[in-house]
């Protein structure tokens, strides 16, 4: 989700950075045309402008409101706020619960599950929408790569810097196992050395990217080997410990100890309740918040409905049988739709066969839940089926929210004349990780005594599964579709660049926590904002000219 700082840096860009470069291939020359009407009738005219989602955001801008050029680009910037919304609601309300319900279906071991669901889960948005930059927008994924590798500096430097500062400032002592963070830091530090030698080398080919797909199987495998000799360990010092207390004991004479302590009741001091006649106020409280909450549930209608009628929902707590058999039926059909809508339009123009097939599905698949589904509680049966429709339709808005969002960032990237790089390391990176913030920060304050740990874990392991699985399948996909030849990657200097501070923050959290016993503490997370300020700082002082 984009907070006040996102909004701010677009409002400050678009009124002072202006590099005025043209470029007929990526729709630059808008800067240069002499009137409104000339402007939209080169964008209207020049295909290197067409939007690479289903919105023509150039046009809205320079032909719709050429005329109130600050109102439509405040409408935009109101349309963001939309999709980055709809990514993080889609990922939390629907995206995530699939995936936990699927993996409690299919019996996967939580370490397991850790590393292949509950990332994916929380990383989905960014492997979609770097999938969709390398395979949609004409710079060559230059916005790929640089908004997988900026959302990977920013969690493993703000976060853990914020994390860092926050534990100690409460003055709490937060030990991380050392084992687990040495094997993330490492994997991670030589995925970004191949990642590192690949920008350099300028190309790839399509074995070379599975090879680079097949290391994060690599690291789940080294996971699932750590996850059971260390499960093999706490079995063998149970026995000791339990064998050696209950030496001539039952079980019947073990004395077992409750996780929380019983309080009589007796010594429990109530106070005096004091009550206040106050109906009118209650009455006039309710009614207010009545309508506050009528007013946002309008407002958030037109989000909400289009993906409760085409994600299923099984959960107990939205348990809707109506809501259950509309997505059996229209589920199937924004497959095909999404399947077969070309770039620019979302025109039926895909083959009436798909088309055809799709509805009959979704038309039997509908009769089907209205005949063997209650009224008043969800099904028992089947569920991997019911989870994985809801995960395959969560998936499929992600795929389609990630689109737009992309085309909606190179749309303003030309609009306000700024390489679409930066937007990339900026904007897409933050909106990307916010949630990563909001969520580990919590977890590490709040989460209980396991809190800390699971939270550095996903610091580490969030950006690892998004280098090697959103840049993994975005060079399979593209090597794959300029096989035999190898895939160029764009020319950027930039990117060596960001890479090296990535490795630089990660350097430095190795041996700041391996000197100071594992503990959290201020000069970690100093040391890391203060990386992540300099990186900033670069970036931004080459995009407005004063640095070369």
């Amino acid at each position: 989700m984009v907070n006040k700082i996102t909004l701010t840096l677009f409002l400050i860009i678009s009124n002072n950075i202006f590099t005025g470069y043209a470029d007929t291939t990526t729709c630059t020359g808008i800067h240069i045309q002499n009137s409104s009407t000339s402007t939209c009738t080169y964008i209207t005219t020049t295909t290197s402008c067409n939007p690479k989602g289903y919105i023509n955001y150039l046009q809205i801008y320079y032909c719709n409101f050429s005329s109130f050029p600050q109102a439509g680009f405040i409408l935009l910037l109101i349309w963001l706020v939309i999709l980055f919304y709809i990514l993080s609601n889609t990922a939390s309300d629907y995206f995530c619960p699939a995936v936990e319900h699927l993996s409690n279906s299919l019996n996967l071991s939580p370490a397991i599950a850790g590393t292949t669901l509950l990332p994916l889960g929380n990383g989905c948005t960014d492997v979609f929408s770097t999938v969709i930059a390398f395979t949609t927008t004409a710079d060559g994924g230059d916005i790929g790569l640089n908004s997988v590798l900026g959302g990977s500096i920013f969690v493993t430097t703000v976060v853990v810097g914020v994390m860092s500062l926050l534990i100690t400032y409460q003055k709490k002592v937060v030990v991380v196992d050392k084992p687990n963070f040495i094997r993330d830091v490492v994997f991670l530090l030589v995925t970004l050395t191949n990642v590192l030698v690949i920008v350099i080398i300028g190309e790839i080919g399509l074995w070379l990217a599975i090879v680079f797909v097949l290391t994060y199987v690599v690291y789940i495998l080294l996971v699932c080997y750590i996850h059971f000799i260390h499960q093999k360990k706490q079995k063998q010092k149970q026995k000791l410990v339990f064998g050696s207390v209950n030496d001539g004991i039952g079980d019947d004479h073990v004395i077992r100890v409750p996780l929380l302590c019983s309080v009589e009741e007796e010594n429990v001091v109530h106070p005096v309740e004091k009550v206040v006649h106050c109906e009118e106020q209650v009455v006039d409280r309710r009614s207010v918040v009545t309508i506050v909450n009528l007013l946002l549930y309008v407002v958030k209608l037109p989000v909400y409905l289009p993906r409760r009628v085409t994600i299923p929902v099984v959960t107990k707590e939205r348990w809707s049988k109506p809501f259950l058999v509309i997505s059996m039926v229209l589920g199937p059909l924004m497959v095909g739709v999404v399947w077969n809508t070309k770039e620019g339009s979302l025109g039926l123009k895909g083959s009436l066969v798909t088309y055809f097939v799709v509805g009959a599905i979704g038309i039997g698949l509908g009769t089907c839940t209205y005949a063997f589904t209650s009224s008043t509680m969800p099904p028992q049966r089947c569920l991997v089926f019911w989870y994985a429709s809801g995960f395959l339709m969560s998936v499929t808005w992600t795929y389609v929210t990630c689109n737009e969002l992309v085309s909606l960032l190179e749309s303003l990237g030309n609009i306000i004349g700024m390489n679409p790089a930066i937007i990339g390391l900026t904007v897409l990176a933050w909106g990307n990780s916010i949630g990563d913030l909001a969520a580990n920060v919590a977890l590490a304050m709040y989460g209980g005594p396991d809190g800390p740990q699971i939270a550095m874990s996903g610091c580490y392991a969030g950006p690892l599964f998004n280098v090697l699985i959103g840049l993994g399948f975005s060079f399979v996909f593209v090597s794959w579709s300029k096989y035999p030849a190898a895939y160029v990657i764009p020319e950027d200097p930039n990117l060596c660049e960001t890479i090296g501070f990535l490795m630089v923050g990660l350097l430095w959290a190795l041996v700041i926590l391996t000197k100071r016993e594992m503990r959290l503490d201020h000069t970690l997370g100093g040391g890391l904002l203060v990386i992540y300020l300099c990186f900033l700082f670069i970036k931004l002082a080459r995009a407005i000219g004063l640095l070369g």
